[in-house]
């Protein structure tokens, strides 16, 4: 779905009477692109009345073309990037510092260290931001961790001459959303998984991000086992856990698309405090002090081993299976208000989460080409304890299956008593759903004058 533009500025005057307002606080959001993540922080800064200044990745030359009156910066230069914020609020108070998407936590970094902000110092952000990074970090730590190696992407290495066992997993050193993660389970796989590696970092999306290490992939052992998700809040570096989510669909490969979040983890009370203390461990290690974290861990008999950590809140609309219940609030509160909270130090950002279950579906890319229709909305809206259906992908954009792609056709979810109902429900509506995705026609890349099949 288009990104509408936000409000940057808000009138505390215009809040309802029963809502406190803060309107000498300063909130400064760094994110990639404005959507339905920021409208909702929008939509938190307006009921406190607090101020909501942007930081986005785009052109400085452009005249606010979204009327947001965000500050414009470049992420792939964090420390520049921070001396711009540094200079347009040069004289203004500044309260707190959030950032959406792993590429801007590291400008937020760099800014809130220059504005004298709680936040994490740019090491930590930059470490999160490497998955060879973090696996050392874990191994010194003295955490579960697969054997790993960095390789160039060119030449294709041979990994008969390197010693690998398999099966193991390619993946890039900085992507996220499991965007170009491949397991290979002999010489073959692994030399397939390797050229389709070196082909999405060579694609010009990817390069035109200038991410580091773009020439290097990381290569490390299959971790089998049960795959959770952990959302976190530090406070000075203690890590309060929000939620454990369990992911019910396997994710054994070759593609490692997330599917389905369910919380309360159904995982017995001893799993979830090893993943929990996993999870404490995990981040001291790496040192994130203060905001949100998203962890992935996987567990097996060998106990908890974690994947990631991640100084950023859940992404995408995830974060809309997540409410907290708000002394004297009827109506519970979102993940993006707790946190705006938790950044300006108001009171509520330690309200527990609501007892109910809920969950949310990722709606998978069952194969790549052009969305032409989409049908069965109604239906699986109708599905008992379905709670919101939206759609974000546009018909007649070119979209990408896994490991390609990183973005789903859309959003389910869903509010139960348990857990087991919560996974039934978003099952059955989208089964409800169907998808006409036709082959796309080989195009000219205007940058590479490539004819390349885009998105297949």
């Amino acid at each position: 779905m288009p990104s509408q533009a936000p409000t940057a500025l808000f009138d505390p005057s215009a809040q309802n009477a029963h809502h406190m307002t803060y309107p000498a606080k300063r909130l400064l959001l760094f994110t990639a692109k404005l959507g339905y993540q920021t409208r909702s922080f929008e939509d938190a800064a307006r009921k406190l009345g607090v101020q909501l200044v942007y930081v986005t990745d785009r052109c400085h030359q452009l005249e606010d073309p979204w009327g947001d009156q965000a500050i414009a910066v470049h992420f792939e230069t964090p420390d520049v990037a921070a001396y711009t914020v540094m200079e347009a609020l040069r004289g203004q108070n500044v309260s707190g510092i959030l950032a959406l998407g792993d590429r801007p936590a590291a400008a937020a970094a760099y800014a809130a260290r220059g504005l004298g902000i709680h936040y994490n110092h740019p090491a930590t952000v930059e470490a999160c931001r490497s998955k060879l990074r973090m696996r050392e970090i874990f191994r010194d730590a003295g955490l579960n961790v697969p054997w790993f190696r960095k390789l160039p992407i060119d030449p294709t290495p041979e990994p008969a001459l390197l010693g690998l066992s398999y099966p193991c997993v390619l993946k890039p050193l900085s992507l996220s959303a499991s965007q170009g993660v491949v397991c290979a389970n002999n010489r073959e796989e692994f030399l397939a998984a390797a050229a389709r590696v070196r082909r999405l970092l060579d694609s010009p999306e990817i390069v035109a991000t200038r991410e580091p290490n773009l020439d290097q992939m990381l290569v490390e052992g299959y971790i089998p086992g049960r795959e959770v998700a952990v959302e976190g809040l530090l406070t000075d570096g203690a890590l309060r856990v929000l939620a454990i989510f369990d992911k019910p669909d396997p994710l054994e490969g070759p593609y490692f698309e997330e599917t389905i979040y369910v919380t309360p983890s159904r995982l017995p009370e001893s799993t979830q405090h090893a993943i929990e203390k996993c999870a404490k461990d995990a981040v001291r290690a790496l040192g994130p002090s203060y905001g949100p974290i998203h962890a992935e861990f996987r567990i097996n008999e060998r106990g908890v081993w974690p994947l990631e950590v991640a100084p950023r809140p859940i992404g995408g609309l995830c974060a809309r299976a997540l409410r907290f219940s708000l002394d004297g609030e009827v109506e519970p509160m979102g993940l993006e208000e707790l946190l705006v909270r938790h950044a300006l130090e108001l009171p509520g950002w330690n309200s527990p989460r609501e007892r109910i279950a809920s969950g949310v579906m990722m709606i998978p890319v069952p194969r790549s080409g052009v969305l032409e229709g989409v049908s069965g909305e109604d239906a699986a809206r109708s599905i008992p304890d379905i709670t919101a259906l939206t759609i974000t992908a546009r018909l007649h954009d070119i979209i990408a299956a896994w490991p390609d792609g990183s973005s789903y056709l859309g959003f389910l979810f869903a509010r139960a008593n348990t857990p087991e109902k919560v996974e039934q429900a978003l099952r059955e509506a989208h089964e409800k759903l169907a998808f006409k995705i036709t082959p796309s026609l080989p195009v000219e890349h205007p940058a590479t004058r490539r004819m390349a099949n885009q998105g297949n």
